[in-house]
């Protein structure tokens, strides 16, 4: 079973770890909210979250007018519930008739999905295809998942990848399910240290690349 830590550390920053990883904190939410930012700047309006965390993305989301509906695939209930009860800031959000948190993994959340429903979708699952959290998310950032999430977008659909670094991989993979191509990258402060994380997003899915699904 997982572990899923929330902690209030010495700096006052409220932390999530899951497995003993560190997932992210309140301090520098920087890319959390840009990933929101790059779905709303389309003018999507149907937006399917993979990944509540502390909930900087969502509630970006939600905080717009244009939104009319946000689904999130959260695999861990306890980061729901703890929200719920205000251990996480943003039991607002959850009550929020836009929202659908759904419990499990975030695969079979999309796949569950019809096709051709959502405007963007929004994945924040892990730190990356190299910086697991969990083994099981490789498959993520692979061909069969990349090809399910196009054929849950509309024509000029996006969907954007969060990651602690550049990939080659799935910017290939975006390429080749994708007419539009972009990565971003955002330079962060992370508890005294200078990074530099990632948006690597694919907009106007092909038909031609789309598999059944």
């Amino acid at each position: 079973m997982d572990e899923v830590i929330v902690r209030r550390r010495d700096d006052g920053a409220l932390e999530l770890r899951v497995n003993g990883v560190f997932v992210m904190d309140d301090l520098e939410t920087t890319s959390e909210r840009l990933l929101a930012n790059t779905a709303l700047d389309t003018g999507a309006r149907d937006v399917l979250v993979g990944g509540l965390g502390l909930g900087f993305t969502t509630r970006e989301l939600l905080a717009s007018a244009v939104v009319d509906r946000v689904v999130v695939a959260e695999l861990h209930g306890e980061i729901v519930d703890r929200m719920r009860d205000g251990t996480i800031p943003g039991a607002d959000l959850l009550d929020d008739p836009r929202l659908d948190v759904v419990v499990g993994d975030v695969r079979d959340v999309v796949s569950a999905q019809p096709r051709a429903s959502f405007d963007a979708i929004l994945l924040d699952v892990d730190n990356g295809p190299d910086f697991l959290v969990h083994d099981e998310n490789a498959a993520v950032y692979r061909e069969g998942f990349v090809a399910t999430c196009a054929a849950r977008l509309r024509t000029t659909g996006l969907l954007a990848i969060w990651s602690m670094a550049d990939s080659d991989a799935v910017r290939a993979l975006l390429e080749a399910h994708f007419d539009e191509v972009t990565v971003e990258s955002v330079d962060v402060r992370l508890q005294g240290r200078d990074e530099c994380y990632w948006i690597l997003a694919g907009r106007r899915p092909r038909r031609s690349a789309i598999v059944p699904t």
